[in-house]
């Protein structure tokens, strides 16, 4: 049976910031420093509910910046020892979610790009500067 979660633990998860991190923020002025130009927080085609972090539209390009914790990092993921079922059952469908994502999206021709929050920014960005000019070149 799952403990409920502590009050100061529920209010600190709640301050978690769903969009607009720091990694994000690294990413996106490196691209538009190279003249990309895209959609933040874009609903994805076909899967409302759902969003990829930076989209390239007309390219058909979905990027994902995970955070390790939220989406198993095989590096640096750690799992809570409060209310660990609970935790293990909801991360593990995170991931669940990312590759029926990726699927989806794969399937409808897209290319889809999932960077890890502790990469590289100058690399995340060179991977999807070519995944982006790959289509059009005036991305």
């Amino acid at each position: 049976m799952d403990v409920p979660t502590d009050p100061s633990t529920s209010q600190r998860m709640s301050r978690q910031r769903t969009r607009d991190t720091a990694a994000e923020w690294s990413l996106r002025r490196l691209l538009h420093a190279r003249g990309l130009r895209y959609r933040v927080d874009a609903v994805l085609p076909g899967l409302p509910r759902r969003r990829a972090d930076i989209v390239f539209p007309r390219q058909k390009v979905a990027v994902f910046v995970d955070g390790c914790f939220w989406h198993g990092c095989p590096e640096h993921k750690t799992a809570p020892k409060a209310n660990a079922a609970w935790w293990a059952a909801k991360l593990a469908r995170n991931v669940e979610r990312d590759r029926e994502t990726d699927a989806h999206l794969v399937g409808m021709g897209w290319t889809v790009l999932r960077i890890w929050e502790h990469e590289d920014p100058e690399r995340a960005t060179d991977l999807v500067e070519a995944a982006a000019r790959s289509g059009h070149p005036g991305a």
